[in-house]
């Protein structure tokens, strides 16, 4: 049987958080020919209660919760879905760590000449046949795509929209916070011209501390998914955030609304006009 351990509770925000973090200790991924530990928070209710819950599968696990593993600082998901959970929305949030040096490899499903890339497909493969499986047979969740969810940042948003647009029974949303769209030559915009148009919401955005080239390619792409047939307030919302940067602390800040798009808040498109000195930062 897996072993699942309670997560050590030293981070503050863990202390503090109505629910419970789980770990699976160094699983192992035969796709990919490594091993990582994977995180599941799960809402408070999931012990006294027999409801089942959406699942929301995110990159970069590392950064989500614990100060001591995050890059620079965490996006204190525990927050966010303990506020979340005050308005009625319980989920569970899986957390997959990257795989440090082949975090670029694993992210992106194209191979970039310069950079590397390449194994999004087969990370894709360890997510779906691998940690899914065990996420719905050892928690009470909803397991089909309508209850699916995946989401990250930078790389993480990239392969976020990739499974969403390629694993189409797998998932029915996917949040992508600050999409590394220019990766392979943005290969993304040449790839999405060939995908089908599933069913579901996305959460696209970016901030205006990013610089013209991400606001350019995410403005782009809500474009691009406007003629796919996604309507924006209803399958689609698109936000640029004021000030927003490339770091995890605007991420945590943006998750909460990300988060309640995905699981059937109805809100309009919020782009926000950059002047012309935050388009050249």
């Amino acid at each position: 049987m897996t072993d699942w351990q309670d997560y050590p509770a030293d981070e503050p925000d863990l202390r503090e958080v109505a629910g419970r973090l789980k770990v699976w200790r160094d699983v192992e991924s035969p796709e990919l020919g490594n091993r990582r530990d994977i995180l599941a928070l799960l809402p408070a209710s999931h012990e006294t209660s027999r409801q089942r819950y959406p699942v929301v599968y995110m990159h970069d696990g590392q950064n989500l919760f614990d100060t001591a593993t995050s890059f620079a600082h965490p996006w204190h998901v525990s927050r966010t879905t303990t506020e979340l959970a005050r308005e009625g929305i319980e989920i569970i949030i899986v957390g997959i760590p990257n795989a440090g040096p082949g975090r670029i490899d694993e992210y992106s499903p194209f191979a970039d000449s310069r950079i590397g890339g390449g194994l999004g497909d087969a990370y894709l493969d360890f997510m779906v046949d691998v940690i899914k499986p065990e996420i719905d047979g050892r928690f009470r969740t909803e397991p089909g795509r309508a209850s699916t969810f995946t989401g990250g940042s930078s790389m993480g948003g990239l392969i976020s929209l990739w499974a969403f647009f390629t694993r189409t029974e797998v998932f029915g949303g996917a949040a992508a916070l600050s999409p590394a769209l220019w990766f392979a030559r943005r290969s993304f915009f040449r790839e999405i011209e060939t995908l089908p148009s599933p069913a579901g919401r996305i959460y696209l955005d970016g901030g205006t501390a990013e610089g013209p080239m991400l606001l350019s390619d995410v403005a782009r792409l809500r474009d691009r998914l406007v003629e796919k047939g996604y309507r924006p307030g209803r399958d689609l919302r698109f936000v640029i955030d004021r000030g927003g940067a490339h770091e995890e602390t605007s991420w945590g800040r943006r998750l909460p609304a990300a988060l309640r798009f995905l699981l059937g808040s109805p809100d309009g498109d919020q782009a926000v006009a950059a002047t012309p000195a935050e388009m050249r930062r």
